[in-house]
């Protein structure tokens, strides 16, 4: 997998990919990371890569110009590599689709992608319309550049490349995960069951005593329940698309009677 980023600010990433699974990945070669400095490619000796909207208004907007130049020469680069059109070029945009483990393994099955961060009050709306052939957002927030939300793209994707976790278990186990804890198809939108470690008793909270059992078949039924019941009461709306067998159906039914829990799926 290669990331080409498009980015006013390379060094930023510096440390970003001193660590973690970028570190990893990097060291083991099942990734790599080309940061390409927008003001390369530019042709003014000022390097210009911004200029004022027109109608007026605050702030500078992101020239097309070099954006364009840097799309394309990443593409001339890897002429051969395959189809041309084949290479995702994403713009990071608080416009954008959201973010979600879907996308995540949508843009884990190509090879090579390119994102581009924004910065300053935008970039010329001709880059979303005729380069980019997608648009992410990473949340419904405004940030300042798009450094941010593309370490978080490469971050997700990075972790689905083959190897680069110690456990490749993790990742079916993930949250919005399409394996169940069982092995079944559950669909994507199942958050994660909670995790205990050592010590068995800490403070006087004692660790559920299921899980220091040693029935497996006990402790999958259990994280399964605790799955949905932690889905139930974060994030009810995701449930509408789980699916669901018949004791699934009987762990929400006791959930919604118990008189704790004040939502239901519905009020999601």
């Amino acid at each position: 997998m290669q990331f080409d980023v498009v980015t006013i600010f390379p060094d930023f990433f510096g440390s970003v990919l001193a660590h973690g699974v970028f570190k990893r990945a990097l060291a083991g070669g099942q990734l790599a990371v080309c940061l390409r400095d927008l003001r390369d490619y530019t042709e003014d000796r000022h390097r210009t890569v911004d200029d004022r909207p027109f109608g007026g208004g605050p702030g500078m907007v992101l020239k097309p110009e070099p954006i364009f130049r840097a799309v394309e020469s990443i593409k001339t680069a890897h002429k051969g590599e395959g189809p041309a059109g084949d290479v995702p070029v994403i713009l990071l945009s608080p416009q954008g689709r959201l973010l979600r483990q879907s996308v995540v393994e949508e843009l884990s099955r190509h090879p090579r992608i390119v994102l581009i961060c924004g910065r300053y009050e935008g970039m010329d709306e001709r880059v979303a319309e005729c380069l980019a052939t997608d648009e992410l957002s990473i949340g419904d927030y405004v940030l300042s550049g798009g450094e941010l939300a593309a370490a978080v793209v490469m971050e997700c994707v990075t972790r689905l490349i083959p190897g680069v976790l110690g456990n490749e278990e993790s990742v079916t186990q993930d949250s919005f995960g399409e394996e169940g804890v069982s092995g079944r198809q559950t669909g994507r939108r199942l958050l994660d069951w909670p995790h205990y470690t050592r010590p068995a008793e800490f403070k006087g909270w004692r660790v559920p005593d299921v899980l220091l059992s040693g029935d497996h078949a006990e402790i999958l039924r259990w994280r399964r329940r605790r799955a949905l019941e932690k889905t139930w009461r974060k994030r009810p709306e995701l449930l509408a698309d789980l699916l669901l067998d018949e004791e699934d159906r009987r762990v929400l039914e006791d959930l919604k009677q118990a008189s704790w829990l004040p939502i239901s799926p519905q009020q999601g």
